[in-house]
């Protein structure tokens, strides 16, 4: 291949050995919780770059519609099944790049491709330029706490 120094890993993200050191950590379409757990692993080996396409985010829309959000104007967004649907794969998104923020990560979010290919093309960059992100920290704290919601991501980094 003439990339000696290159090494991939696939397979489950929980149970991949990994180096200590991991450069870059990248997951297409992985569905519901797998994108968290890419980021959680991302973050927890300091890894320099991130890119991450996630699938259909459900666990967040459900958890929405468990318990009503503890803000009456989120509360009301999130009435009816279709947009505490729609709400929880946006939110789920949000999330993910103020973790990614608090975490000292520069982030970028984009399309991948057009939405005629795709709806699910949401694209999430992250580089890492500093240890952490205070007011990103205290920006995702007041949005779970607006929310009610606890995402598997920042579960995983408690």
């Amino acid at each position: 291949m003439g990339l000696p120094w290159l090494q991939a890993k696939a397979g489950a993200i929980a149970s991949a050995e990994l180096p200590e050191r991991v450069h870059i950590v990248t997951a297409l379409h992985a569905c519901d919780t797998a994108t968290d757990e890419a980021l959680a692993l991302a973050i927890q080996h300091n890894a320099d770059h991130v890119a991450v396409v996630p699938c259909c985010q459900a666990e967040v829309a459900r958890q929405l519609g468990e318990c009503a959000p503890p803000d009456p104007a989120i509360a009301s967004l999130a009435a009816h099944a279709w947009h505490r649907r729609e709400l929880g794969s946006h939110l789920s998104n949000v999330l993910r790049a103020l973790t990614l923020e608090a975490h000292g990560y520069k982030v970028t979010v984009t399309e991948l491709a057009g939405w005629e290919h795709s709806l699910k093309n949401e694209l999430i960059l992250g580089k890492r330029v500093q240890r952490e992100n205070p007011r990103a920290a205290e920006k995702l704290r007041e949005l779970l706490a607006a929310t009610g919601v606890q995402p598997t991501l920042n579960r995983l980094l408690a």
